[in-house]
């Protein structure tokens, strides 16, 4: 896959946080006092990888590896020098106050995994994308700018496997601050419904899109005014692997950095679409509250 059109200038600087084996030296779960911020440089890292990129950039040292798989599958296998990550689902919130708190949740989790927001993060998941790109997006709402996932997560990844759990090492500082721009809200959205700058995308079934088969749990039936469709479907070639860049563009209709938020019911397909969108160039974000919770809004307008 050709994802160089994916790739945006970040800052580094060298990591100052770790994972590591069981067994050796180790600090146990204190945690850990490294001076950050001593240095920062600018190089080029993709917003998604794949796996002969990972393989070439693995050694380096400003470089982490999170398993959201879990630490049970982690510790069955995974890629060498990763640690298991897991940040928890995204929270649909409608109100800058409790986005913010829950961003300082997501910080928290992300010291107690030995993450500051100096390294580069990359991100896999089983194969499906379905772990890594709900994770993303929880990182860079809690202020990491520096976040990769890796396509087709482990499923793709070509090199060998380690096998047993990882001591993390905590860490008490942290150079993150909440992003909140990193999640889409329901009120950012319709104050942005005649935005010409914003592409509202509708990635559930032609029948949802409509209105006339949606979930029951849904009060109303309809979608997003002014949100075009393309079903997440189209934006797949097989599970977990996106059509190339070009075939996504020409589906979208959009430009090469077009911004985009992504929607279906109730986050999860448009996580998906959101990593596929990325892959292509795009500044795509996922709307996590999706029709689920804008369908229970009365005061937000619907169209069928």
């Amino acid at each position: 896959m050709d994802l160089s059109r994916a790739v945006a200038a970040r800052p580094r600087s060298r990591a100052v946080a770790g994972g590591r084996r069981v067994g050796r030296a180790a600090a146990g779960a204190t945690c850990s006092r490294r001076r950050i911020g001593a240095r920062r440089r600018t190089v080029i890292l993709p917003s998604v990888v794949d796996s002969a990129w990972l393989r070439e950039h693995l050694d380096e040292p400003d470089l982490v590896v999170g398993d959201v798989r879990g630490p049970n599958a982690h510790s069955r296998g995974h890629i060498p020098g990763s640690r298991p990550l897991v940040l928890g689902s995204p929270m649909p919130a409608s109100d800058e106050e409790s986005l913010r708190e829950f961003a300082r949740e997501i910080q928290l989790r992300l010291r107690r995994h030995g993450i500051t927001g100096e390294e580069r993060l990359v991100l896999y998941d089983r194969g499906d994308g379905v772990g890594a790109m709900p994770a993303a997006q929880l990182a860079e709402l809690a202020g990491h700018r520096h976040v990769a996932i890796l396509v087709g997560g482990i499923a793709a990844w070509t090199g060998g496997l380690e096998e047993g759990p990882v001591e993390l090492e905590p860490v008490r500082e942290t150079l993150l601050e909440p992003q909140l721009d990193a999640m889409p809200t329901r009120g950012e959205i319709a104050e942005r419904l005649q935005d010409p700058d914003l592409t509202i995308l509708d990635v559930r079934r032609p029948e949802e899109f409509s209105g006339k088969h949606g979930s029951p749990c849904d009060p109303r039936q309809g979608h997003i005014p002014g949100a075009r469709h393309l079903e997440v479907s189209q934006l797949f070639a097989g599970p977990g692997q996106p059509q190339p860049p070009e075939r996504i563009r020409e589906l979208v209709g959009l430009p090469e950095g077009a911004e985009i938020v992504a929607y279906c019911h109730s986050g999860s397909r448009s996580a998906l679409a959101t990593l596929a969108l990325r892959t292509a160039g795009y500044r795509a974000r996922n709307y996590a509250g999706s029709w689920h919770e804008w369908s229970r809004h009365d005061e937000l307008p619907m169209q069928r």
